[in-house]
């Protein structure tokens, strides 16, 4: 099984749970992002690596004309439809694929968003370039994901986690890198915004179904973790802890 495939298997089991999920499904990103929509009133837009649709949902809300769904987990696009056709939303459509072969035209969208979908990507400069690809000219990508701390020793920290957690993981790029490989990609300069998202042990497991033997590797991990790294992700006496998520805005150079 390759990396994509287990990227679809893993999120497809957890579908629902990620429709549910409130680290998913609340934020001021997303208030953000349907503001955006309703300032750009973009035409096309790609939710890309739409997951429970989310972000699909709140491009709605912003009035988004048409807005494509797509992520490689036929599950979760399942879930999208659904969810969609509940709340009676007709501008969401959806389509399977991978983000590293995106299956549109060039210039096709005014508007590509990403949100908790690129750590799990085989090829983030290849996915990126796809991104340019089918964005028009001065259109515009945004990119929401968990960052890792640009000190090493954090870094790797917050990758064990994240892989003895979920399996399908990748890495979560430190924002120095992110400005490297938009840049290269075509695109300009981010603006970028940060903070801290809590997250709380046993539902952040209970996720993606941790398997047992990952979840006890993840304790020994906490109890092992030098004292700035507790202190840097504020790790509490129940493993709860802190991670930094990024907003990267930014426009399609030409």
């Amino acid at each position: 099984m390759d990396q994509q495939e287990l990227t679809a298997q893993q999120f497809g089991t957890s579908a629902t749970a990620y429709l549910h999920s409130a680290v998913h499904a609340s934020g001021a990103d997303l208030d953000r992002l349907t503001d955006l929509t309703e300032r750009l009133a973009p035409a096309r837009v790609l939710d890309l690596g739409c997951g429970a649709g989310h972000v699909s949902f709140a491009l709605a809300r912003g009035g988004a004309a048409s807005v494509t769904a797509y992520d490689p987990s036929a599950d979760m696009l399942d879930v999208v439809a659904r969810e969609a056709a509940g709340r009676g939303i007709t501008c969401i459509g959806t389509q399977a694929g991978v983000a590293e072969t995106l299956p549109f035209d060039a210039a096709s969208f005014d508007l590509v968003v990403t949100r908790f979908s690129a750590h799990h990507w085989a090829n983030v400069p290849k996915a990126l370039a796809e991104c340019a690809r089918v964005t028009r000219a001065q259109g515009r990508l945004v990119v929401i994901d968990v960052c890792a701390p640009e000190t090493p020793l954090l870094d790797t920290a917050l990758q064990v986690l994240e892989f003895l957690r979920d399996a399908s993981h990748v890495r979560n790029y430190r924002l120095s890198e992110w400005r490297a490989m938009l840049q290269a990609a075509g695109f300009g300069a981010p603006a970028v915004s940060d903070w801290k998202l809590p997250m709380e042990f046993s539902s952040w497991i209970a996720r993606i179904k941790t398997p047992p033997a990952r979840v006890c590797a993840l304790e020994a991990v906490f109890a092992a973790l030098p004292r700035e790294a507790n202190e840097y992700f504020h790790i509490d006496a129940a493993h709860g802890f802190a991670i930094d998520v990024a907003w990267l805005e930014s426009l399609k150079v030409g």
